[in-house]
């Protein structure tokens, strides 16, 4: 495995191409079938792609290094500021992630004193991209899964129609597994919360069966991404960006754990100066 920084290069999730689609008409119906709810959120995700890359917010993460009975072994805490870019070269969209570290002044030493006190042999998970997993319902990436209807659930008084994903063996994925300067794409499967209405996407839960990734010492992989509706400025419109991503990764000795805390998403354009959104 290759480390970087001390840190397990476990995880990354790459650089995503995607392509912009075009959706046909859909003919309204008292209830919604599986294709019109893939056809409404493959058509949302398709026009959020460009919304999240005119964004920019602040993300918190902390890595955790866990023991028998879940007990933790090392901890680290980062923040940075975070975008997605977004570039067209021949048709085809590049989605990237940006990061820059920010510290609090206040805590530098004390967080300082705290690092030469542990373990610093100890590997971290590294964890990137995890927010972009609504890219499964893109056009580019959902040709690669298998979806069926799995019921309604309500959470918070809203109903949302379930749909679970099953990757098909070997088409594109969106996630991979880097070993050793090797990527291992994954044959991730979950669940969906989908707004029936709209096509948003509420929550994600993703993962690989244990057994599958054996031969290159992966035991599980499990994550969980939800969303929250954010406004910017006086506008009326509410849009659904990442508000926490969780990465779970289990081998036969270790144990890591990674929450992305996402918040303060901010609109902003070269000319205008930017407003500060409000999550509701």
């Amino acid at each position: 495995m290759m480390y970087s920084n001390r840190f397990l290069s476990w995880l990354r999730v790459g650089k995503l191409v995607v392509t912009i689609a075009c959706l046909s008409s859909l003919v309204s119906a008292t209830e919604t079938t599986v294709d019109q709810l893939l056809a409404r959120t493959s058509k949302h995700v398709s026009n959020f792609v460009d919304q999240f890359s005119e964004v920019k917010c602040t993300e918190h993460v902390t890595q955790e290094k866990l023991g028998e009975n879940e007990k933790v072994l090392r901890k680290a805490e980062s923040t940075y500021d975070y975008l997605v870019i977004l570039s067209n070269a021949s048709g085809e969209l590049t989605l990237d992630e940006s990061r820059l570290a920010v510290q609090d002044p206040k805590q530098s030493k004390k967080h300082e004193k705290k690092e030469k006190e542990k373990d610093q042999t100890t590997p971290l998970l590294v964890s990137n991209g995890f927010a972009t997993l609504f890219l499964i319902f893109h056009p580019y990436y959902a040709g690669s899964f298998q979806f069926s209807a799995a019921g309604d659930e309500v959470i918070n008084g809203k109903k949302f129609s379930r749909v679970h994903f099953q990757h098909i063996r070997n088409t594109r994925s969106v996630t991979a597994l880097a070993v050793r300067g090797r990527e291992y794409p994954l044959e991730l499967a979950g669940m969906a919360w989908i707004d029936p209405d709209s096509g948003v996407i509420a929550k994600i839960t993703a993962g690989i069966e244990n057994g599958t990734m054996d031969d290159v010492g992966m035991k599980s992989l499990r994550s969980e991404v939800e969303f929250t509706p954010v406004r910017f400025g006086a506008t009326e419109q509410a849009y659904w960006f990442p508000a926490t991503a969780t990465v779970e990764v289990e081998t036969p000795r270790q144990h890591w754990r990674n929450l992305h805390r996402f918040s303060d998403y901010k609109r902003f354009s070269v000319s205008t100066e930017e407003q500060v959104a409000k999550q509701q």
